[in-house]
């Protein structure tokens, strides 16, 4: 109980933070502009780190007031370091610091988490049958180098809405777990109430039904503090001190950040191969190739989530049953080999993702409406009935049937087209989606043998900020040419939109004489 009411309080917390400083940005004229390589089209305020910071420097002060029964005085440097790393991400944000101070300021860090906070690698455990690691002298240069590699990795995945708070949630939790049950009670406070921070974020920064883009960003002064206390938790977690036994192997911390970690060591890798700056940002983050593929950003947040879980679940169930460290870090080598190797060949992972789409059921950002065929034209009314009765009432449509020249055997060559003329948000194409599967079960019943599927519009680059440039499809022509390349003729139209009610709606024949 004691540690819900600290969890929905961190969440409270971070989340009026937030509000405010946005409402700050926003009057400062301090926000993150689209462009580049950039996702979003919008002006939007990149104040999340300020709600997880927020919470982080509450906890102590919450601690004391009896929210927990345990004194975080082992990790208070925490909050001071933080401060530091935050402060450099903001300045970053708003300044565009080069990567030279940046990585400056992230060794300073490092050193002071070593030097101050006592947290510092120590080993790489057993890497090999009987053979642990011990890292000496080379303790402090590896633990800068691994913290800095943590804080860009998670600043490198922030690419899309949702996407590395969402991972973040799913690291802390299994990280939280693994405190707990190892009986180290001040970590797992801490990491609880960091949850509480990002759930805070996380409703200014998912997508969902009325909140069709990010209101807030999370940063890069959000992405470097969240990864900083990455760094911190997992360091401190998985190697031995004085008085103090790990609760994790430090390949276990491995497997908890398995996502933002294999896929930043991919891309950089790949730079590299190709001749760049492996700080050079570019467009080939794994989020970039699910929405190359047509993926909703919804769905590459969900599907991206199950993998982290996947791998964290590895991680969790290989140190709980005892498998030898040697085993899940070979393992863990890999799975990367293996992951570095698909996302080097975009060109084939694409078409891949994309028939992984339609076997999951997932409908795609180039959807444009809903096909309808093959039916016989005196059944063109009835078709057109259902297929109305069984749209949704919260966007506008335009209703088409066309005769396809060509001789059918049975006579079946006429099919319909539902074109939606502005397709702009994930919810809104989860609703046509679900509109079609609805058309689907109710013709099945009354017209047998009709296909049914989401009309796509692709463009010659699978992305949503592309592919719209034709998003005009076949709808409203009186002659066309369908996807296997035959004539047709526009025999029928109706659409409701333009100030048009569902009541209003408007039917007329347009008659083409034979080419």
């Amino acid at each position: 109980m004691e540690l819900t009411v600290l969890f929905v309080f961190c969440v409270a917390i971070s989340g009026v933070a937030i509000r405010l400083s946005s409402s700050l940005a926003r009057r400062l004229g301090v926000m993150d502009e689209p462009g580049e390589h950039k996702q979003h089209g919008d002006r939007t305020p990149f104040v999340g780190g300020v709600g997880i910071m927020v919470v982080l420097l509450s906890i102590f002060p919450l601690a004391d007031l009896g929210f927990s029964r345990v004194s975080l005085d082992s990790v208070g440097a925490i909050g001071l370091v933080a401060v530091v790393i935050f402060l450099t991400g903001l300045a970053d944000d708003v300044w565009h610091l080069a990567v030279k101070p940046r990585l400056l300021v992230q060794a300073i860090a490092a050193l002071l988490m070593v030097f101050v906070g006592g947290v510092e690698l120590r080993s790489f455990g057993e890497l090999f049958p009987g053979v642990t690691l011990d890292l000496g002298l080379l303790g402090v240069p590896l633990t800068v180098f691994a913290t800095i590699g943590l804080i860009n990795a998670l600043n490198m995945i922030d690419g899309i809405d949702g996407l590395s708070g969402s991972v973040s949630l799913v690291s802390l939790g299994l990280i939280a777990l693994i405190a707990h049950h190892g009986h180290d009670a001040t970590y797992f406070v801490l990491l609880v109430a960091l949850m509480g921070g990002v759930v805070g974020f996380l409703g200014y920064n998912l997508r969902y039904a009325g909140n069709s883009r990010a209101r807030v960003f999370l940063g890069d002064n959000g992405s470097m503090l969240l990864g900083f206390v990455f760094a911190w938790s997992l360091i401190a977690l998985s190697q031995a001190t004085e008085g103090r036994q790990p609760v994790m192997t430090p390949v276990t911390a491995l497997w908890l950040f398995a996502l933002p970690l294999m896929d930043t060591v991919g891309v950089m890798l790949r730079r590299i191969w190709l001749g760049k700056s492996p700080f050079r940002a570019d467009r080939h983050h794994l989020h970039h190739l699910f929405i190359r593929a047509g993926f909703r950003v919804c769905d590459i947040v969900a599907l991206a989530v199950a993998m982290q879980f996947v791998f964290g679940l590895l991680g969790v169930g290989g140190l709980w049953l005892g498998v030898p460290e040697y085993v899940m870090f070979w393992l863990f080598v890999l799975v990367f080999a293996a992951y570095a190797f698909v996302i080097a060949r975009p060109w084939r992972l694409v078409p891949w993702l994309r028939r992984l789409s339609r076997r999951l059921g997932l409908p795609s950002v180039e959807v444009r409406g809903i096909f309808v065929g093959y039916f016989r034209q005196e059944a063109y009314r009835e078709v057109v009935g259902v297929v109305a009765a069984g749209l949704g009432r919260g966007y506008d449509y335009q209703i088409s049937v066309y005769r396809a020249e060509r001789s059918a055997a049975d006579g079946r060559n006429v099919y319909c087209l539902v074109h939606v003329p502005v397709v702009g948000s994930d919810h809104l194409i989860g609703i046509i989606h679900r509109d079609a599967l609805r058309i689907r079960r109710r013709l099945l019943r009354r017209q047998g043998g009709v296909e049914v599927r989401l009309f796509l519009c692709r463009g010659s680059e699978l992305d949503p900020h592309e592919s719209g440039a034709s998003s005009q499809g076949m709808a409203g022509r009186s002659r066309t040419v369908d996807r296997r390349g035959m004539c047709s003729t526009l025999i029928y139209s109706t659409e409701r939109g333009d100030g048009m009610g569902a009541s209003d709606q408007v039917g007329f024949e347009v008659s083409v004489p034979p080419a």
